[in-house]
């Protein structure tokens, strides 16, 4: 829509110039008659600027279907955008020089503008095009009603004409792209902070709707948060869950989190995580609002894997959850389980919480203990009572029985982690 004219040393000749050669002097005159032609015409569009405006959104309407919705919701605004972008464009036809920077401005704005609207960028040129053509063909008609042997000037100008509507298109493009990624750019980082607020149990009931709609996810749905941790990839991570499952990740410095949809009452079962991954994975909770307490859970989930890799599931893993959410009172348990072993050699005390761990994980026969161990069941059990003896716990008596079993998850949790 900036058809104009820019002043160069030589103007090119169009197409119907005559084939035999002129001479710098003969073509210095052409050209001066060519832009007292061209200015005569643009004076007259310039006098009837309302009925371009009205012939160019007639033409928008009829050959851009992108901007009818601007035309329909808001058309003296749209009326009054082409307006100022001819008004530009004809007057930079009299004065390239004096008008140049204002007609950028005004390309730069509608450019900006309608990117943050949502035209598709493909119909905004096509209308700075219509606009170009349209002048162009006024241009023509004017001098046809007015001179018609003047018509012919307008070849040698023709080319300069629609080398500034290219200016324009590029000018305009670039403005649409810069602010693209700006939107863009806001758009991920809004996401990201409402997914942060949303993980961290800080995010606003306000927020709520805002952010289901950001994320893609129900607001009132059932979720549970997943933590990957260890050497990790985008790809990786997300190749955990087939597309089919609904998923938001959000990426952190050391852990990424994945706010996971439960549809149909099921938790989807991620693929089988690659080594070095860690991945926990939280209990199911209701709703956008408890997801800082999904995230919570995931966490614990997460510090139960092991270094090497793998998956664990929390609700798989509930004593050892307990444990290890509280680290001062699970070493507290251990000091009351096990600190009269203290006494015995690092070796021997050793041996004897190995044998009651074997034990314990054989459900508490001591001849499938013995198999595990490499020794006599009775050695076995002479163990176990020396334990007994030393701590004056009771291995028949239920609350020293779960009490010793989370003193040795809490010991071997501990062990691992820093």
């Amino acid at each position: 829509m900036h058809p104009a004219v820019r002043s160069r040393p030589a103007l090119r000749p169009g197409p119907q110039a005559a084939p035999r050669a002129r001479g710098p002097h003969t073509r210095s005159l052409i050209d001066a008659e060519a832009l007292r032609v061209l200015h005569r015409a643009a004076r007259v569009l310039l006098d009837d600027l309302p009925g371009l405006t009205d012939r160019l959104v007639a033409a928008l309407r009829e050959r851009e279907p992108a901007y009818r919705p601007a035309l329909d919701d808001d058309h003296p605004g749209t009326w009054q955008e082409v307006h100022r972008s001819l008004r530009h464009s004809v007057t930079s036809l009299l004065d390239p020089r004096g008008t140049r920077e204002a007609a950028h401005r005004c390309s730069w704005r509608i450019g900006v503008s309608r990117a943050e609207q949502g035209l598709p960028l493909d119909a905004l040129l096509h209308a700075f095009r219509l606009g170009g053509s349209l002048v162009w063909q006024e241009l023509v008609d004017v001098t046809s009603r007015t001179a018609p042997e003047d018509v012919r000037l307008l070849v040698h100008v023709a080319g300069d004409v629609w080398d500034f509507v290219d200016e324009h298109c590029t000018l305009v493009a670039d403005a649409y792209r810069q602010t693209e990624r700006q939107l863009a750019w806001r758009r991920e980082n809004r996401v990201r902070l409402l997914a942060a607020a949303l993980l961290d149990g800080t995010g606003r009931i306000a927020d709520l709707p805002e952010t289901a709609q950001a994320l893609g996810l129900p607001e009132q749905g059932r979720y549970v948060v997943v933590a990957v941790a260890g050497a990790r990839s985008a790809g990786a991570v997300r190749a955990l869950w087939p597309p089919s499952v609904r998923v938001h990740w959000h990426t952190g410095p050391e852990t990424d989190h994945g706010i996971v949809l439960v549809e149909d009452g099921v938790v989807p079962t991620p693929a089988d995580a690659p080594p070095g991954l860690r991945v926990g994975i939280g209990l199911a909770v209701d709703g956008l609002a408890a997801v800082g307490e999904g995230r919570r859970l995931a966490d614990t989930a997460l510090r139960l894997c092991p270094d090497a890799g793998g998956t664990v599931r929390l609700d798989g893993h509930l004593p050892e959850a307990l444990v290890v959410s509280c680290p001062s009172l699970a070493a507290l348990l251990v000091e009351r389980a096990f600190g009269p072993l203290a006494r015995l050699e690092p070796a021997d005390a050793d041996v004897l919480l190995d044998t009651l761990a074997t034990w314990l994980a054989c459900d508490g026969s001591a001849q499938r203990a013995s198999r595990r161990l490499y020794c006599h069941r009775n050695t076995v059990l002479n163990r176990l009572r020396r334990y007994e003896q030393l701590t004056g716990r009771s291995l028949s008596r239920p609350a020293d029985l779960v009490e010793i079993t989370l003193a040795l998850t809490a010991r071997r949790l501990l062990a691992t982690r820093p």
